[in-house]
């Protein structure tokens, strides 16, 4: 039986990265765990959440015209119960009843869990959350797709990028057991999930802090210098004692072992870090067909002295040696980026450095960001170094001018060719035309027929630097 009657309804708004729409997703089945129904919009909820980012100025900015309708439908209905998550709550946490009185709770982004102890409380007054106590690995989730799911395999950062708000609100990096994230997997997979996505704020540092004596697997041996027999070891004697020594896990292992799972015909991660990319996650990529050939890899910046001061631990030709590493194993890859614009101190030639990397790596798609400081953090106190404001606009255009020029170059090498499109659902501005994503993270616009989850071979005819057209192939037509 529920502790709350089933008609309270809730509705939740999330703002920012992936990892929020996780959380939010494990928001929304808790609370219907707990009996509570989805309401369509905040005007009709008894529980209005707000799940919050704080990496950029403009997520604050939305969040907070957001929360002046909260207080105001509060206003109007005293019951209504207002709660705010995510790390814009832990980042200010010390402030945040004093200046938004009418919320009745506030959470970090580690105490999703205490959400469901505030609402089954006699006491609903004012409270807040904001200890690191881990994954909540219990709880349920509700997903927006029953075929695609995210699966979260560490907390936390251990980097200090001096723009980067998220080792102050998520907390320390720790790595998710690995045998408990097969379990999820396979229970997702049973549940009729076909892709999922693993998250984490750097997800090639998983398995650091954890240790195993299971044996690597063959395929990455020659990858990993600790697995192979040292110089003057005797065989026989030396050789048990070794394989018994417990040993990191690997993001490698890791990416195998799910992709393993029955069902699961496609593992997608996001992001790694370009100091960590190793050459047996690429082998992984090159030999492994369920893990996505598409690579997130974050630039930030093209120049060394500007990468030194976001504290980003590598330089630009170290970041242009992944690429071409990743591209000799794995030619046809879709490589993305993260670009920030007009960070404290740029000059217009160390800006030309980052047009320099866009020019020699040709991504297929960046996310480019101009540079806002953020409260708490170094670059917020390189206030004499700061970037007017119409120069960073002008550099932003020029930068969005050759991504998507080089992205729609690259986009171009899949005309005439037949891709395996996995179904999400009708397009978006034709519901007569199907709408799926191919391996390579592509979207493509499609005639043909199928239901969202099925994967379907579908030649590309068109491409822009965005999206692929395309028809669903005559031997799929036929059914052979």
């Amino acid at each position: 039986m529920s502790t709350l009657e089933s008609t309270k309804r809730y509705h939740v708004t999330t703002f920012g990265c992936q990892m929020n729409e996780h959380d939010s997703e494990r928001m929304r089945g808790m609370l219907e765990s707990l009996g509570y129904d989805e309401a369509p919009s905040a005007d009709d909820a008894d529980l209005i959440l707000f799940n919050t980012c704080s990496i950029r100025e403009s997520a604050d900015s939305r969040f907070v015209a957001h929360l002046g309708h909260a207080k105001r439908m509060k206003k109007e209905r005293p019951g209504v119960v207002v709660g705010v998550g995510g790390c814009w709550a832990q980042s200010v946490k010390d402030e945040v009843f004093e200046r938004f009185p009418f919320v009745d709770v506030a959470f970090g982004p580690g105490q999703i869990n205490r959400l469901a102890e505030f609402l089954t409380s006699d006491d609903l007054s004012a409270q807040g959350y904001f200890e690191f106590e881990g994954f909540p690995a219990h709880l349920p989730t509700k997903r927006d797709r029953p075929f695609q799911a995210w699966v979260q395999i560490a907390v936390g950062c251990n980097l200090k990028c001096s723009y980067c708000i998220v080792p102050s609100t998520r907390g320390r990096e720790a790595s998710r057991p690995f045998e408990q994230l097969l379990d999820e997997v396979e229970r997702l997979a049973a549940d009729g999930v076909r892709e999922v996505t693993l998250l984490g704020q750097n997800v090639n540092a998983y398995g650091r802090d954890l240790r195993t004596t299971d044996p690597l697997p063959e395929a990455l041996l020659p990858f990993h210098a600790a697995a192979k027999r040292p110089t003057g070891r005797i065989a026989g004697v030396d050789d048990e004692a070794a394989a018994a020594r417990p040993r990191p896990r690997t993001f490698a292992e890791l990416l195998m072992a799910v992709s393993a799972v029955p069902g699961i015909e496609r593992v997608r991660y996001t992001s790694p870090h370009p100091k960590d990319i190793r050459e047996d996650v690429v082998a992984v990529h090159a030999t492994v067909p369920e893990v996505c050939q598409h690579i997130h890899l974050p630039l930030q910046s093209g120049n060394t002295r500007i990468l030194k001061r976001m504290r980003r631990t590598y330089d630009k030709q170290r970041f242009l040696d992944r690429v071409e590493m990743i591209r000799a194993q794995c030619p046809d890859i879709a490589l993305t980026t993260d670009i920030i614009v007009g960070f404290p101190g740029e000059t217009e030639e160390e800006f030309q450095d980052t047009l320099d990397v866009v020019e020699r790596v040709g991504f297929d798609g960046a996310f480019t960001f101009i540079f806002s400081p953020r409260r708490g953090t170094e670059a917020a106190e390189m206030t004499d170094d700061f970037v007017p404001h119409p120069v960073k606009v002008e550099r932003m255009e020029r930068l969005v001018e050759a991504v998507q020029r080089h992205a729609k170059a690259r986009t171009q090498r899949f005309v005439g060719r037949t891709l395996d499109v996995l179904i999400e659902g009708p397009s978006r501005n034709d519901p007569d035309v199907l709408r799926g994503r191919t391996s390579h993270n592509k979207v493509v616009n499609f005639t043909g027929f199928g239901e969202p989850g099925e994967t379907v071979p579908v030649e590309i005819t068109a491409a822009t630097s965005q999206t692929l057209t395309g028809e669903m192939s005559l031997l799929a037509r036929l059914g052979a």
